[in-house]
């Protein structure tokens, strides 16, 4: 994946009721217990996390993905507080033979029913747009997890049944965000 790195994301994404921020050394707490919660992987099991160890090794792959390409998962909290609410971003990832940026979001189960996820892939899916325009956005989701089908819609991503398929954890609904289309050449006059 030879992709010429961007310019560096903003050190925090805002939106109305949240801040967006790289994840450092002092969220791995917050990346076990959300990972550990049978409840937050229920439909990905293969991402639970087990030990302590299994966090710090996550960290350092989401860290690997900032480094590379200047972008990856945030850390999302509510404004004035400490407490991760839970991570949203993207990775460079394969589909289909394609480089795509996968969406990514999972949140503390006390933070579910509010909004915050919607809210912190809308934010992120803004972002690529400006950002990373020339690389397709997507979200692999599976059929049962209604709650993160609406997620990717609310950030702007719409069905794309002909990119369904077999993922890690089981099959793949697939959510694209739209590419704008090329203007139709003008036909010359016979």
């Amino acid at each position: 994946m030879n992709d010429p790195r961007p310019a560096a994301a903003e050190p925090e994404l805002r939106t109305t009721r949240l801040s967006l921020r790289r994840p450092v050394e002092g969220d791995i707490g917050a990346i076990f217990a959300i990972h550990r919660d049978p409840e937050t992987c229920r439909h990905n099991p293969g991402d639970a996390l087990g030990r302590f160890t299994e966090a710090e090794a996550l960290y350092r792959r989401w860290n690997d993905q900032w480094e590379r390409y200047g972008y990856g998962y945030w850390t999302v909290r509510q404004h004035g507080s400490d407490r991760p609410l839970g991570f949203c971003g993207v990775k460079v990832m394969e589909l289909h033979g394609t480089n795509v940026l996968n969406l990514f979001y999972r949140f503390a189960t006390s933070a579910w029913g509010q909004g915050f996820a919607g809210e912190a892939a809308t934010a992120v899916t803004a972002w690529v747009s400006l950002n990373v325009p020339d690389r397709t956005l997507i979200a692999r989701i599976r059929p049962a997890n209604i709650a993160s089908h609406r997620v990717a819609v609310r950030a702007g991503l719409t069905r794309a049944p002909h990119l369904d398929g077999p993922g890690h954890d089981g099959f793949d609904r697939i959510y694209a965000k739209e590419q704008p289309q090329p203007e139709p050449s003008p036909s010359p006059a016979p």
